[in-house]
């Protein structure tokens, strides 16, 4: 794996006076040496974008549009080195890496297409009062100011593009940090938008270490904030900042209700395929994965067996192997956590039904039961390789057990009945309701957030275009309308 040294500062290469390794949680080994900026450094980076907002905002639709265009294509011709790199250094199997290449190609080609459109104008006769002859209104989307992006390392490319692609299309300036265990992929962005003719200083990628962020949450030339992360910071910076625009995307424990008319074989079979798919994929390192399944009691004892068998059949393993299913998690010390949680869920008398060791930071695919509902495992984000599996009398049961938590991201529900879903659609509390499937399913131009401790905004591209953005009216006179 080639090593790098270079950040991106307003658009350009540079090098700092300290320098931070890159290791693979998997086996340990150097992935790549990171330079890291400097107070003068990030300064530098800051003043240009606050400069740049102006022109930037004025620069032509076509030039934004053909910019991230020329990314999505670069991603494309390059995702079989990207997809080892992300493996490299976040621990992710390389399917899915392949998976989350793919997925930014999307990103970057949508942000293209709305850039495009975006900012049209909006027509509003005013003559519907007396007061108003003769009056036009025409409204038009304009940039928040400089946004600060800081992503995290579970999708170390794919949230790197949600914060800087979105921006790019809308014309606003962007400081981007990606997350400290995994910037390569982050700092690979940036090479590829140095290729394009974008203004100089439109969009920086600093990793920027973690106890120096302050600083930066607390200037002021950023006023717009977009964070994904844990719940904890995530919050901590909007309470710092109460006066700026934050987009945070945090986290969740993902339920999967399987409803007593999903009753077939074949239907028990897909419910638990996928489940057991996407408790494990990333590790479970994904806010969406399923961590939670509540099913009616009517299917519970033919769907537990499956479920556990499709949870063992998860290969393990070396990420680099296009066999594995589930690689390490991110650290040691987050495989520690995860196991101190399962450890806590049964000796407080859950039962397990596989899984439950650890080596290094591999954890191994985990099936729970009788999980008692104050244990830390049932109220937080486990971020790992867990499940836990309820039984529950009724679709209102149902319902109300996906309530039962401070999160509120996506939830699945496994039904046939459209009504049930439009009364999952009505009742669940959370951002997204996926019928027919788990809470995973993410598709990239969707609007993307949660409710309650989840978080607040939304992403997606044209929804987080939105976001940097706010709406002017311009009122025209005495025109004969």
């Amino acid at each position: 794996m080639t090593s790098t040294t270079a950040f991106w500062l307003a658009g350009r290469q540079a090098t700092g006076e300290d320098t931070f390794d890159v290791t693979s949680p998997w086996d340990g080994r150097l992935v790549g040496t990171v330079g890291v900026p400097s107070d003068a450094q990030i300064e530098e980076a800051v003043a240009a974008a606050y400069a740049v907002r102006d022109e930037f905002a004025a620069t032509p639709a076509h030039v934004r549009a053909a910019a991230l265009d020329h990314v999505s294509r670069r991603l494309v011709e390059r995702t079989e080195e990207i997809a080892q790199l992300i493996s490299a250094e976040n621990g992710k199997p390389v399917k899915w890496a392949r998976g989350e290449v793919g997925r930014a190609v999307s990103v970057f080609r949508f942000a293209a297409e709305e850039a495009r459109r975006f900012n049209g104008g909006e027509a509003q006769r005013l003559d519907t009062d007396l007061g108003g002859q003769g009056r036009l209104a025409l409204t038009r989307r304009f940039p928040k100011g400089v946004v600060l992006g800081i992503a995290p390392f579970n999708f170390p490319l794919n949230l790197c593009a949600h914060k800087i692609a979105p921006a790019i299309a809308a014309g606003v300036p962007i400081i981007l940090k990606p997350a400290p265990a995994t910037p390569l992929s982050g700092l690979l962005i940036g090479e590829l938008l140095a290729e394009t003719e974008l203004p100089a200083g439109s969009w920086s990628v600093l990793p920027v270490p973690n106890d120096r962020m302050p600083a930066l949450v607390q200037d002021e030339r950023l006023p717009v904030i977009s964070f994904t992360g844990s719940e904890k910071v995530g919050y901590a910076i909007m309470d710092s900042v109460p006066r700026k625009h934050c987009t945070l995307e945090l986290g969740g424990n993902g339920a999967a209700v399987v409803l007593g008319d999903y009753a077939s074989d074949a239907d028990l079979d897909w419910a638990a395929t996928r489940i057991a798919t996407f408790s494990n994929y990333q590790g479970g390192q994904s806010c969406i994965s399923v961590q939670r399944v509540i099913a009616e009691a009517s299917v519970y004892d033919r769907l537990l067996p499956r479920i556990v068998a499709a949870v063992e059949a998860q290969v393990t393993g070396d990420p680099s192997d296009d066999k594995t299913d589930v690689g390490p998690l991110v650290s040691e010390d987050a495989a520690q956590r995860v196991e101190s949680w399962v450890k806590e869920a049964v000796e407080a008398g859950a039962t397990l039904l596989t899984g439950g060791d650890r080596d290094g930071a591999s954890y191994a695919p985990t099936v729970l039961t009788d999980v008692p509902a104050d244990t830390t495992i049932s109220c937080e984000e486990v971020f790992g390789p867990v499940l836990t599996v309820q039984k529950v009398d009724g679709e209102d049961a149902a319902f109300a057990a996906v309530n039962a938590s401070k999160y509120g991201l996506q939830a699945g529900v496994f039904t046939h009945d459209v009504q049930a879903a439009f009364r999952a659609h009505r009742a669940l509390e959370v951002g997204g309701v996926v019928i027919g499937d788990v809470p995973s399913y993410r598709a990239d131009q969707m609007p993307y957030g949660g409710a309650k401790q989840s978080g607040v905004g939304r992403e997606g591209v044209k929804f987080a275009m939105d976001d940097y953005t706010y709406e002017r009216v311009l009122v025209l006179t005495g025109l004969a309308l």
